[in-house]
């Protein structure tokens, strides 16, 4: 019989936790234990889940009230609007994100679980944006710690050139989200300050796109280093949870026209916060 516990699966970021069944929940002292990892590793991954999605529901509330539904994306059903389908015939967010990030409280943390995968490929990356922060030079940093940059719906959508996705993206598209969110923010419960940026980070306040878009590109580029990404390649009865408060994460594009489904279920999430304590503000919500 496995035994409970949590290794590592890279330096700066990700662990997989093995010895414990998602499907029949999780002791209050389990539980603290993997809280723990989850704020300290950033993503956990879990190997040979049969889980529901009733049981995927169970163990995201665990860190807190569910996300009802997401601005564009469809649910798997009326009667389950936490679960929504990760679908490549939808969408492929084959870009840098952190979710829902031109809301104005993007979520705390995202599940994922594997429910159809390709034969090959579609593997998922998530990077240390806690980390990026850190390795940036102290000069570099002190400029990042005043900026703040809006993020919007309207940024980074790949064309999939089917019907289908084609559908799926004029929905996206249908309805306008912009937020302005400090581009270092403070983590709620670690303190740990992090870079907030991503596909969604599109200009900086006060200044034009041409002017933002070197400055996002460079400080971005620290979070996306491969020191700070773990990779995951899925198999069936994987489950994943990042802490979307401090990571950006990439779904690879590169299965071709293999079908692949993830059911997920996030987690409601704060305001975010500035090293002086200012909150994210609301530009433009759904206009």
């Amino acid at each position: 019989m496995s035994t409970f516990d949590i290794r590592k699966i890279g330096g700066r970021i990700g662990a997989e936790v093995t010895g414990v069944d998602l499907s029949a929940g999780l002791s209050d002292s389990v539980f603290g234990q993997i809280n723990e990892a989850f704020l300290e590793h950033k993503v956990l991954f879990f190997r040979n889940q049969d889980i529901t999605d009733e049981q995927q529901l169970a163990f995201a509330g665990r860190f807190g009230p569910l996300t009802r539904r997401h601005p564009m994306m469809r649910a798997v059903d009326t009667a389950a609007p936490h679960v929504l389908a990760v679908d490549g015939e939808d969408q492929r967010a084959d870009h840098w994100h952190t979710d829902i990030s031109f809301t104005t409280a993007p979520s705390l943390g995202t599940t994922l679980r594997a429910v159809v995968l390709p034969p090959y490929g579609g593997d998922t990356l998530v990077a240390n944006a806690a980390a990026g922060y850190r390795d940036l030079p102290a000069e570099l940093r002190k400029v990042a710690d005043r900026l703040w940059a809006v993020h919007t719906n309207h940024a980074e959508q790949p064309r999939l050139g089917t019907e289908r996705g084609d559908k799926v993206r004029e929905a996206f598209l249908s309805r306008r989200f912009e937020t302005a969110h400090p581009v270092v923010r403070v983590h709620p419960e670690s303190g740990e300050p992090s870079l907030f940026l991503g596909g969604f980070a599109q200009w900086l306040v006060g200044m034009e796109v041409r002017e933002s878009r070197p400055i996002i590109d460079v400080l971005q580029s620290y979070v996306r280093r491969p020191e700070n990404t773990a990779r995951w390649t899925w198999r069936p009865g994987d489950v994943l949870i990042f802490d979307n408060r401090s990571t950006q994460h990439y779904a690879v594009n590169d299965y071709g026209t293999h079908k692949r489904v993830l059911h997920r279920v996030s987690v409601n999430g704060e305001v975010p916060v500035s090293l002086d304590g200012q909150p994210s503000r609301a530009l433009k919500e759904g206009e």
